[in-house]
């Protein structure tokens, strides 16, 4: 679980990293690359964030 959560939390801070370029970025393709890796990277760490939670939610009976 630790590996996840330390995933997750890489994911994230890639995710702010490549929005940050992008909006620092004066090229527009490079703008736009940087936007679209942002969002994968956030769709990512959703996908993460969705599996922890199922990892750890108690099993139904």
């Amino acid at each position: 679980m630790k590996d996840m959560r330390a995933h997750l939390e890489k994911l994230r801070a890639e995710a702010a990293e490549c929005e940050l370029i992008s909006n620092l970025a004066t090229d527009k393709k490079k703008k736009d690359l940087f936007a679209k890796l942002a969002e994968h990277h956030a769709n990512l760490a959703q996908e993460v964030e969705r599996a922890i939670a199922a990892s750890t939610a108690p099993a139904a009976k």
